[in-house]
């Protein structure tokens, strides 16, 4: 089972984002404070769950997280500042909605950009290691993929209902034949050099 938290604070973040390797969709990230009274034997990584576990986790732990909260950075943006920058900013805006104390943050990975005064901690594979983080890769997950599911509709050629825009060949070999929608990220290489995309 999980450390609930790192630390004694009673406000502490656990901030996690999903989409950072996609060729198309957004970046999405949560922020989430369980509280004393939160307890679940479930959660974990939202990778090691399946979407069913995943989908149900999400309905508790809004129901039952004392605070949570989601940002998305769309593909414009990450165009304009970059994958990593946008990360960051998708969890700074999550963490801007938590109307609360905010005494810590504790991030998913090995970098992170400063978040006002507050002190933060970034912990590899931390969705592994605490609840916290574990919840918040479970919202930024469930949201992004249904997200991703709605545009599907939009544009299924893509199969994003399938791939959720991360760049598996069918999704290539898609976009080499009906070139890039505007939610591609045009920053991103969209195929190998042996499948050049004339744009």
């Amino acid at each position: 089972m999980l450390e609930k938290v790192l630390t004694n604070f009673e406000y502490e973040i656990g901030c996690d984002e999903a989409g950072r390797g996609c060729l198309s969709g957004p970046v999405v990230a949560a922020a989430v404070i369980l509280g004393k009274e939160f307890e679940n034997d479930i959660i974990n990584d939202s990778k090691q769950l399946s979407e069913n576990k995943r989908n149900s986790l999400r309905i508790f732990i809004e129901e039952n997280a004392l605070f949570w909260a989601v940002g998305i950075v769309s593909p414009e943006e990450i165009d304009e500042i970059n994958i990593l920058n946008a990360s960051f900013l998708a969890m700074h805006r999550a963490i801007d909605q938590l109307n609360c104390p905010k005494d810590m943050i504790i991030v998913d990975g090995n970098r992170f950009n400063k978040y006002n005064d507050v002190p933060h901690k970034c912990i590899i594979k931390g969705d592994s290691k605490y609840m916290n983080i574990a919840a918040a890769s479970i919202l930024a997950k469930t949201y992004r993929d249904e997200y991703m599911e709605k545009i599907h509709n939009e544009f299924p050629m893509y199969d994003w209902k399938k791939n959720k825009g991360y760049p598996t060949k069918a999704h290539r070999l898609a976009i080499k034949e009906y070139g890039a929608s505007p939610y591609h990220r045009m920053s991103f290489k969209l195929l190998p050099d042996q499948l050049s995309l004339d744009l």
